[in-house]
């Protein structure tokens, strides 16, 4: 299957996305419970709508995306998470129901990262604005002293 780079955001032209390498590394996480700025009750929540459409996109994109209750990031509202096997995991709020296509562009620059580090260069804007938190992984852990 070959894709067309406007389709999946950080996939060259003509490429598919099983030839990036680390690309099953990589995992999208985003809160489902997320409410909006005014933290009305609207039903589907925003959360749930962002998860929806990543879920979509990175399936394209052959980036796994999982929607969970609930990352505690209440207060930054719309929240996700990008996880890659043996680097750091990066977690993000004050997204918005329109960011899908932003958490699959930083997912794919994690995963093509050499150092498991998510570049400043060419991450989108609200993943750069929204960053909350940035967790190493647990085999970045030294020895007990």
């Amino acid at each position: 299957m070959k894709v067309e780079q406007a389709s999946i955001p950080g996939c060259p032209a003509g490429t598919s996305p099983a030839d990036a390498p680390n690309r099953t590394e990589v995992a999208i996480l985003v809160c489902r419970t997320c409410r909006d700025s005014a933290g009305t009750e609207a039903a589907p929540r925003p959360g749930a709508v962002l998860a929806e459409a990543t879920a979509a996109l990175g399936a394209k994109a052959g980036v796994p995306v999982v929607a969970i209750d609930c990352l505690g990031n209440c207060k930054r509202r719309l929240s996700a998470a990008i996880l890659r096997r043996g680097a750091w995991t990066y977690v993000f709020g004050d997204l918005s129901a329109s960011n899908a296509e932003d958490l699959v562009a930083g997912a794919l620059l994690l995963s093509s990262s050499a150092d498991g580090l998510l570049p400043w260069r060419g991450r989108p804007d609200c993943l750069r604005r929204g960053l909350v938190a940035r967790i190493p992984s647990f085999d970045m852990i030294g020895p007990s002293q």
